[in-house]
């Protein structure tokens, strides 16, 4: 049997659904969502950054051959040198300082997945890794595409987060999912049975753990 990314999303369809359809991706769809959830979300999403960034570079270690290390390199790069940039620019607009990311504590949503991702790339291979940051990565294409089929989802100046509707709607990001779709395709075509259930393990965790951080932003919990 060959394996797909699919199979991953229908083997934990509950848990995926509750991740793409969370009270917080809707109210942030509708334009409804309350401003202090949007900057604590903000918030901790920057600390993520700085964990995803140390993921991509446990990444260029777990590499095995010079295509995986340039991989593992550009997406280090990207997030260091390019998206920290550019979500603490977005910060500002929602009057947090640089200063404020810096001193921020750690929320225990954040740090509950983050820490899996990390633990799950020390402990496994490449793979392991991608299949765990999967749910963030591949799923807030999957979040934007949904979003867009929604009646409720306001668009324009009417919606406070439309630069965030934006971002994530945007040809470059989806195209960037569609290439990690890609990536994981190629390597769970040649899993075994018993290896797509340990991967299938892996991605329904991460993928609860992404719920909590949904909620983690209603709630605005540390």
């Amino acid at each position: 049997m060959s394996y797909q990314f699919h199979d991953l999303t229908q083997a934990c369809h509950d848990d995926w659904r509750a991740y793409i359809e969370h009270d917080f991706v809707r109210q942030l769809a509708a334009g409804t969502l309350p401003d202090e959830a949007f900057r604590h979300y903000l918030k901790q999403d920057y600390l993520f950054l700085i964990h995803f960034g140390r993921a991509y570079a446990l990444a260029v270690y777990k590499s095995r051959d010079i295509t995986e290390l340039r991989h593992g390199l550009e997406g280090l790069k990207t997030i260091i040198d390019v998206e920290l940039g550019l979500h603490i620019d977005y910060c500002r607009e929602w009057g947090i300082s640089e200063a404020d990311l810096a001193g921020l504590p750690e929320a225990r949503a954040t740090m509950a997945y983050t820490r899996y991702v990390l633990d799950t790339g020390n402990r496994g291979d490449l793979l392991d890794m991608h299949v765990a940051l999967a749910p963030c990565l591949v799923g807030y294409g999957a979040i934007s595409r949904w979003q867009a089929k929604q009646p409720f989802t306001v668009r324009g100046d009417a919606n406070p987060f439309e630069k965030w509707l934006q971002m994530y709607s945007s040809d470059e990001f989806q195209a960037a999912t569609h290439d990690e779709i890609a990536w994981l395709d190629a390597r769970l075509a040649d899993v075994t049975p018993e290896r797509f259930a340990q991967l299938a393990s892996i991605f329904r965790d991460a993928t609860r753990l992404e719920i909590d951080f949904w909620q983690m932003g209603l709630d605005q919990s540390l």
